[in-house]
């Protein structure tokens, strides 16, 4: 009897320590979890928990985003900025997560984890701006400093390097702020699994089913809102997210979270910075991103697709400033000889035309070889352009555009865009012209200006594909003209144009000219039947438009070419759909020439 009265003793004590430690969870000295209240997890706690871990995942999708887009709209090469981003920060993630068994605390080390997460994704792109601008600066600098001429900059060496290295600095950031989110998955199953006494059932399956669907949902407001906002000020709006969480889960858990008070103060201290961030930010990264132009940035813009920035040069002596415009970092035009480039680009595809009465123009949303083509008379131009905020910023005065550039660059298209018989299409060009297709419409003359292949999206706008749909949309006579960019820095890349024009059924001649700007630059120019382009060209006596600078001999030098030039023609790929070979040949030519 007394062995059973003590064995109920002894049950009844176990039991009252079972239910007394089920009450609550504390971060005790050690820093471990403990089971709380009634020992379930609550619905209100779960879906708290989860909530929160589908916003963080969003929240990490557009870090990636942001970063990748700030380093390719401000450095160039933006879909490799993109994959290089995405790949280190899905690998940091990865690390972070075996990082976060090292945190002892759940409760504390997530509460920690948001505040350094929102304050490092909202400065990341500042610094880095920064840092780049510093560093593009510094040459100049230490010439003023030391009294050198203009011509003996200091840029190798120690500067170089530096300059380079800064370049890097946005996937340092990728990097650190992958470790950090990856630790977030970990921290929350930890939280979920120390709120209830028993193993959760798919504890790790929830919560990556709130990560996927969170990161989905980033994404769509990644495209359908942030690319159109100054990227510093959607960094600042994403941070915001981050700390919004953390007060939130402080709230909830106070009593789990270690300094918790001092946690809390660094949350309303951040939350300053992000207010402070969101109202200045933007112009303080635009005046870092101002310093890598060597012109005054008199404006700049973020479209939906790219980031536009406008530079002036003040020259003196009675002659009018120089504007360039710059897309993504990469200059498009210099007032100074843009009449050069497209004149080139225009009139010998014209000449070489039989008729002018519907010309298509692929490209150009800034008017200026529109300009050039309408010295022609025709009596419809057809201009396809993706992005139409560009468009409009050469159509009509921008409100928030300085006056005196929207009056000089209507000045220098000569308002061509709102020619009546100008018909503009926004829409990307591969699939538009299947529009013009649908409608089975024919051209006299068609102009592709489009960017370089630096990018594969760009790349199948230079393949066999698109130019057999070119072709269905020429007329028999008509002559097709390419931007082929440079034959001298990227021969291969020049080449394969031809090549690719050639697979596609046309017969194609190249020509060349130095353009100041951009240093040596080419074309091809492609017919469908009868004479070649260039033998068209070869009677021209006298060019049947008045152009003060460009003369019938200018042109048919153009088409010559040493007399090596050529010899590994037979080697070189033409640009098939889907095999990225003129992209290839590009990227390895300017990364060679860099």
């Amino acid at each position: 009897m007394q062995t059973d009265s003590n064995n109920a003793v002894s049950d009844n004590q176990s039991l009252q320590q079972q239910q007394a430690a089920a009450k609550h969870t504390t971060a005790n000295n050690s820093g471990t979890e403990q089971t709380i209240e009634s020992g379930k997890l609550g619905w209100f706690d779960d879906i708290l928990l989860l909530g929160i871990m589908a916003v963080l995942a969003g929240c990490g999708l557009i870090y990636e985003y942001l970063l990748s887009h700030y380093a390719g709209r401000i450095l160039g090469a933006l879909e490799a900025a993109i994959y290089t981003m995405i790949g280190l920060m899905i690998v940091s993630m990865g690390l972070g997560a075996f990082a976060a068994r090292k945190i002892r605390c759940a409760f504390t080390g997530f509460a920690v984890l948001e505040l350094c997460v929102a304050l490092c994704g909202s400065l990341a792109i500042l610094i880095t701006a920064a840092v780049i601008g510093f560093g593009q600066q510094l040459p100049l600098i230490i010439a003023n400093t030391l009294g050198l001429p203009a011509d003996q900059l200091p840029d190798g060496g120690f500067i170089g390097t530096l300059q380079k290295l800064a370049e890097y600095l946005p996937y340092v950031w990728g990097v650190l702020l992958g470790l950090m989110i990856g630790m977030e998955i970990p921290l929350i199953a930890r939280v979920r699994q120390a709120m209830s006494e028993a193993h959760l059932m798919h504890n790790a399956g929830t919560i990556y089913g709130a990560d996927y669907i969170g990161a989905g949902i980033g994404a769509a407001i990644w495209v359908g809102f942030m690319l159109a906002i100054d990227i510093q000020l959607a960094a600042a709006l994403t941070a915001s997210f981050n700390l919004l969480a953390g007060f939130i889960f402080i709230w909830r858990f106070w009593q789990q979270i270690r300094h918790v008070k001092l946690l809390l103060v660094g949350h309303v201290v951040a939350s300053g910075i992000l207010v402070l961030l969101a109202l200045h930010g933007p112009s303080w990264e635009q005046n870092f991103n101002n310093l890598l132009y060597k012109d005054k940035v008199v404006y700049a813009k973020a479209t939906r697709f790219q980031q536009l920035t406008f530079t002036e040069r003040l020259r003196g002596n009675g002659l009018g400033p120089v504007h360039s415009l710059y897309i993504n970092g990469r200059l498009q035009f210099s007032s100074s000889d843009e009449h050069i480039y497209h004149s080139f680009l225009v009139h010998p595809t014209m000449a070489a035309s039989a008729r002018h009465d519907k010309v298509l123009i692929i490209g150009g949303g800034d008017g200026l070889g529109l300009t050039q083509v309408l010295q022609w008379q025709p009596k419809q131009v057809t201009l396809m352009d993706l992005d139409e905020e560009l468009v409009r910023l050469f159509m009509e005065p921008a409100s928030d555009m300085p006056e005196y550039l929207s009056d000089a660059l209507l000045a220098l298209n000569q308002n061509a865009l709102n020619d009546p018989r100008v018909r503009i299409m926004y829409d990307d060009a591969f699939n538009g012209v299947d529009k013009l297709l649908a409608k089975e419409e024919k051209f006299d003359a068609i102009i592709v200006d489009l960017p370089d292949p630096s990018h594969p999206d760009l790349n199948k706008l230079y393949s066999d594909a698109f130019y057999l749909k070119l072709k269905e949309l020429m007329s028999n006579d008509a002559a097709l003209t390419i931007q082929s960019t440079s034959p001298y820095h990227a021969p291969k890349a020049f080449i394969s144009v031809a090549n690719t024009l050639e697979l596609a059924g046309f017969n194609v001649d190249q020509y060349h000219h130095n353009v100041p700007s951009f240093g040596e630059w080419g074309w091809s120019i492609a017919t469908l039947s009868g004479k070649s382009a260039r033998n068209r060209l070869n009677n021209m006596q006298q060019l049947p438009v008045n152009d003060p600078w460009l003369t019938p001999g200018l042109i048919h030098a153009a088409f010559e070419f040493p007399g090596n030039f050529y010899q590994d023609k037979a080697q070189i790929k033409p640009n098939v759909l889907g095999s990225s070979q003129l992209y290839q040949y590009h990227q390895q030519a300017w990364l060679e020439n860099q």
